[in-house]
């Protein structure tokens, strides 16, 4: 290798920021008719395991925290015996917001950026994570999306009172990556403010900051109603 090159490597890794991963699984599942979705298998695997999987096979990810429940803490901790990346395993709070905190507190000092992701998420991949890092690493904040197909209707009162121009329109996924102290940032002032933040990027987007858009993917689905859990188990199928 040439001496040239080995600058530019040296420079590349010193560059290159450590990326952790907050995945929270706190929810209450109130949608699932009863069905704890956190723990129930898709393709013979927990869904909350395949989400965790996902990043223990990332090579962007060195650290995992994972929250939850008081009540799952010891059975997800079992699960997860085999991922060494698993540093914590953590009760949530009252709030996804607070949840995310959580995490971010268990991570102290361990990551220059995060990566928060959905534990309901169990079909996100290792090249989907490393796509939104690298982008993160860059921009600071980073995003996977892909575009809304229906058309959206603004209403009040059950009447229409917009209808935005669907190009313009994304539907976010998860991870979304940040830079570590930015995010921490960005949700207590958001707390501090009492505002309501749909999304993590909503709190870092509060403040000003760009938050870059990576290409998602059509399987990285939310299990959020039992029909979700059959549509995740035929991307499963397909991909076979």
């Amino acid at each position: 290798m040439k001496l040239t090159d080995v600058s530019r490597a040296l420079r590349r890794l010193r560059w290159k920021k450590r990326c952790s991963a907050v995945i929270v699984a706190a929810g209450t599942a109130s949608r699932m008719q009863g069905i704890d979705k956190i723990m129930e298998p898709l393709g013979g695997i927990p869904v909350i395991l395949r989400t965790v999987q996902a990043f223990q096979n990332c090579q962007e990810i060195q650290k995992i925290v994972i929250v939850t429940r008081e009540a799952l803490i010891l059975p997800i901790s079992e699960l997860c015996r085999d991922c060494d990346k698993v540093q914590a395993v953590v009760a949530g709070g009252a709030s996804r917001q607070e949840s995310v905190e959580r995490g971010l507190a268990a991570l102290k000092g361990q990551a220059e950026l995060v990566a928060i992701q959905d534990g309901a998420r169990p079909l996100v991949t290792p090249a989907l994570i490393a796509r939104v890092v690298f982008a993160a690493q860059r921009y600071g904040a980073a995003i996977p999306a892909i575009p809304v197909k229906d058309t959206i209707k603004i209403a009040k009162n059950t009447l229409v009172t917009a209808t935005p121009d669907r190009k313009k329109l994304q539907a976010v996924q998860t991870p979304q990556v940040f830079d570590y102290d930015l995010l921490r940032g960005a949700l207590a002032q958001a707390k501090k403010d009492h505002a309501v933040v749909t999304d993590d990027a909503s709190a870092v987007e509060r403040l000003g900051m760009a938050v870059k858009i990576v290409e998602g993917a059509e399987e990285n689905i939310k299990i959020t109603t039992p029909l979700d859990l059959e549509i995740a188990q035929r991307y499963l199928e397909e991909q076979l």
